[in-house]
């Protein structure tokens, strides 16, 4: 059984920094594709970020392009978000999720993930 934890989320301030992770356990990390999203209270749910499994390929939404970094331990089964320069539009519960495949093509739609974490609440707030 594949499992997902998010941790890392909290109430920052507008224009703090922060890092959220997600440790994978059940499956065999390295051939996972992972996605970061987040969801504000009534809006969809969307992409954040997204990194293939051996992270040569990366993938950032443009609202977040040059302030959020995906990475990935392979060797920690952990996935990361680091965000910084952050706004009160970037408040929302943050979930990672995963899929299988190892190819450096990226999934941005949610329905393409298997695997998803409970999520993390990201607060902005002065």
């Amino acid at each position: 059984q594949v499992q997902l934890v998010e941790s890392g989320g909290r109430l920052v301030h507008p224009g703090g920094s922060l890092r959220l992770s997600c440790v994978v356990s059940g499956g065999t990390f390295s051939t996972y594709s992972m996605g970061w999203f987040r969801q504000a209270p009534g809006k969809d749910r969307e992409i954040v970020a997204a990194i293939s499994s051996n992270s040569a390929s990366r993938y950032s939404a443009n609202s977040v392009k040059g302030r959020f970094t995906i990475s990935r331990d392979n060797a920690k089964n952990t996935v990361y978000l680091q965000m910084s320069s952050l706004e009160p539009t970037d408040t929302a519960v943050y979930y990672c999720a995963a899929r299988e495949g190892s190819g450096p093509r990226l999934r941005v739609s949610e329905f393409e993930y298997t695997y998803w974490g409970q999520g993390t609440q990201v607060t902005v707030s002065s």
